[in-house]
């Protein structure tokens, strides 16, 4: 009776250092440990299932091809082991049925057969969540990560203080120092009951929340931006969500470093014989809870991410309808102006042919010189002014690449100097320059603007002006010639 006791521990110490070592990271070595023990002792249930998971923990289509071998070989000998039925049920529910439609097939009849002789087991239920449910083989995938966050939740929610769920974690962990799962929730839960970390503990339970905030502020933002706000940079808005995520990192940070720790827990834990684990957990005969399997998706995670899609919808329609806007003005083209005779100019002259893609409904080009002045004088202003369609209108446009600015200086004058002037008379951007006309040595000026409904030029006579003096008189020159439809 000894022997045999001897024998099932034995076996068990084995399979112990099996699970510790692919938790671990050392599968290899652990498919050398129990083969060698299944040598030596003969073929056991729980050893088998070990080797077959060590040979799952490489997540290789030849590995998993060897871990079927392990559980039909199992199966042959103990055709009724609940293990081996959940853990070969477990392989062919997780396999891609487009990859390998016979294996994942297989896993309807050893769930049924699972049905029949365990009925309420908790291998049942893993292997009824396998297929929809996450792996906790590596250590830093997403899918541990996932799982690290599920159980530490629920443990939060369901101690009445952090700091009981750290030592409830601590007490499971003790009692099965193998258990890589348990070892990250203990670390996980320990890190993050420390005082001053309430709200990364909220940040886990409640993420989608936070993160379904961030976006709507971002979106927000973005549509404030799009709209009454154009002045304000895109950087502020990403700056706002990259300032609203950093909690995240730290949570992030965190969770890793819990991660870490445990690797080392089950690295030692690998080398230390094994122990009575309801001595470890305190005598009180109670071991640790088989923890539940992670769904890949939960209910919540699909309301949000449902509301993750129409907010991008709605801002995404509202960046678009936006994009498509443009002030509408009327052209105001005076026959005189400031005490000076006006003459038309639209046939003889269009400033505005340099421009891409433009979409005028109106324009007009008027310059203006005193009633008695000579035939060749030159002009005190010239004005030209355009409106109608130009949303897609960027600074660019106007003053780089062949722009209106250096198309239309060319053998006009020597250009003194350049320089951005703000906004034109509404919005948009406007640059000016001083120059000396080449014709008559007269001291001009020429301002440019344009806004995503309008598009002028400005050239008159300054003398004495300075840079400040020159952008006002343009722009009020501007507004004279131009005047909103909604007036």
């Amino acid at each position: 009776m000894n022997d045999t006791s001897d024998d099932v521990r034995g076996s068990d110490d084995v399979r112990g250092r099996v699970d510790a070592l692919v938790a671990a990271g050392r599968a290899a070595e652990a498919r050398t440990v129990a083969r060698s023990a299944l040598d030596t002792e003969g073929p056991d249930a729980g050893l088998l299932l070990a080797l077959a998971r060590a040979h799952m923990a490489e997540d290789d289509d030849d590995h998993d091809d060897a871990a079927e071998r392990v559980f039909r070989e199992g199966l042959d000998a103990v055709p009724d082991d609940i293990g081996l039925l959940a853990g070969y049920a477990e392989l062919c529910a997780g396999t891609d049925a487009v990859d390998r439609p016979a294996r994942n097939a297989r896993s309807v009849a050893l769930l049924a057969r699972l049905r029949e002789i365990a009925p309420y087991s908790v291998e049942l239920s893993r292997a009824e969540a396998a297929g929809s449910s996450v792996s906790a083989d590596a250590k830093n995938t997403a899918s541990v990560r996932r799982m690290q966050s599920f159980d530490a939740g629920r443990v939060f929610a369901d101690a009445p203080t952090p700091g009981a769920a750290a030592a409830q974690a601590a007490h499971w962990a003790a009692a099965a120092p193998r258990n890589l799962r348990l070892a990250v929730l203990a670390e996980t839960t320990a890190a993050l009951a420390a005082p001053g970390r309430t709200w990364l503990r909220l940040l886990l339970r409640r993420g989608l929340e936070y993160r379904c905030a961030v976006g709507t502020v971002v979106a927000l933002l973005a549509v404030l931006r799009l709209t009454v706000l154009p002045a304000v940079p895109y950087g502020v808005v990403a700056g706002v969500g990259l300032l609203m995520g950093l909690p995240f990192l730290v949570l992030r940070k965190q969770l890793l470093a819990a991660r870490e720790r445990a690797a080392a827990r089950m690295a030692a834990a690998v080398n230390e014989p094994a122990r009575d684990s309801e001595a470890d957990a305190g005598g009180d005969g109670f071991g640790p809870p088989e923890l539940p399997p992670v769904p890949r998706l939960t209910p919540r995670e699909y309301v949000f991410a449902g509301a993750g899609v129409a907010l991008v919808l709605v801002v995404g329609t509202a960046a678009y309808a936006s994009s498509l806007t443009y002030p509408r003005y009327d052209i105001v083209a005076h026959d005189t102006f400031r005490g000076l005779e006006g003459f038309e100019l639209r046939r003889q002259f269009d400033p505005f042919a340099a421009l891409p893609d433009r979409r005028t409904a109106e324009t007009t080009a008027r310059v203006y010189v005193a009633e008695d002045a000579a035939p060749d004088a030159a002009a005190e202003y010239l004005v030209a002014v355009a409106t109608g369609d130009f949303h897609e209108m960027r600074e660019s446009y106007l003053f780089e690449n062949g722009g209106i600015v250096p198309a239309n200086m060319a053998g006009v004058g020597v250009v003194h100097d350049t320089w951005r002037a703000g906004a034109g008379p509404y919005g948009g951007w406007m640059r000016c320059l001083r120059y000396t006309e080449a014709a008559t040595g007269t001291p001009r000026a020429m301002c440019i603007w344009g806004d995503k409904g309008s598009i002028g030029m400005v050239l008159f006579t300054a003398k004495d002006e300075n840079q400040d003096e020159i952008g006002e008189t343009a722009r009020s020159i501007g507004a004279e010639f131009l005047r909103p439809a909604d007036e």
